[in-house]
C-alpha cells in the first residue's frame, strides 16, 4: 500500500483526484492540503510515502518552496509534482528543490498510478515532454537569441517594465512586446520572471 498526501489549491481538482485514486486499491490518501504551508504541516504529521504536489498554489508559498521544506523534514516523503506547467524554469526549480518526479496533469490515470508507486520507491518518473526538456538541458542545448533580444533580456533582469525598456533602447513599446514574445518562445517560458530565471541558468546573462 502506498500512502499519499494531495496538495492542490483547487477544491474541484482535489475532489477529482480523490475519486480517481480511490479506485486504485494499492493507494491510500492520508490527507489533502490546499496550500503549501498546509502541505508541509500535514507531511510532517502524517508521514505519507508520497506527496502529490501542484506548483501554483495561490497565496502563500508555491509548490517548489513547499517541496523544498518537505524534503528537508526529518522523515521526508518523496514529492511527485503533478502540474499543468512544463517550462524549463518550473522543471529545474522543482527538481532542484528535491522533487522525485514531475508529471503533467494530462497523463492517463494508469500513468499517474505507476508514477506514484515509482516515487514511493524513490525512482524518478518524468512525463515524456518533461523528460525531453531535461535531456536537452543536460546536453547543454542553449537557445539562440539575437543581440536585440539579449539587450531586452538584460533590461528585464534589471526589473524594468516595457515602457522603461523601450526608452532605454530607443525603440517602441510594441517592438519590446514583439521581442518579449520571441524570447518567451525560445526559452520555453510564459512570464518575465521565468525568462530571467532560465536565462541565468543558461548563462545568457552576464
Amino acid at each position: 500500500m502506498t500512502t499519499i498526501l494531495l496538495c492542490d489549491d483547487h477544491v474541484v481538482v482535489r475532489a477529482g483526484l480523490l475519486a480517481l485514486l480511490g479506485s486504485e486499491p494499492d493507494i491510500e490518501v492520508l490527507g489533502e492540503a490546499g496550500s503549501g504551508e498546509e502541505a508541509v504541516a500535514l507531511a510532517a504529521k502524517l508521514h505519507p510515502d508520497v506527496v502529490l504536489m501542484d506548483l501554483q498554489l495561490g497565496e502563500g508559498i508555491d509548490g517548489v518552496e513547499a517541496t523544498r521544506r518537505i524534503t528537508a523534514l526529518p522523515r521526508p516523503p518523496h514529492v511527485l509534482v503533478l502540474t499543468t506547467y512544463d517550462t524549463d524554469a518550473d522543471i529545474t526549480r522543482a527538481i532542484g528543490a528535491g522533487a522525485t518526479g514531475y508529471l503533467l496533469k494530462a497523463e492517463r490515470p494508469e500513468e499517474l498510478f505507476a508514477a506514484i508507486h515509482s516515487a514511493a520507491q524513490g525512482r524518478t518518473t518524468l512525463s515524456a515532454p518533461v523528460a525531453s526538456r531535461v535531456m536537452a538541458h543536460m546536453r547543454g542545448t542553449r537557445p539562440t537569441l539575437t543581440d536585440r533580444e539579449l539587450d531586452i533580456l538584460g533590461q528585464l533582469a534589471r526589473g524594468l517594465g516595457n515602457r522603461d525598456i523601450a526608452r532605454a533602447l530607443f525603440i517602441s513599446e510594441a517592438t519590446v512586446k514583439t521581442h518579449l514574445g520571441r524570447i518567451y518562445d525560445k526559452l520555453g517560458v510564459d512570464t518575465r520572471a521565468g525568462a530571467v530565471s532560465v536565462a541565468k541558468e543558461q548563462r545568457l546573462l552576464p
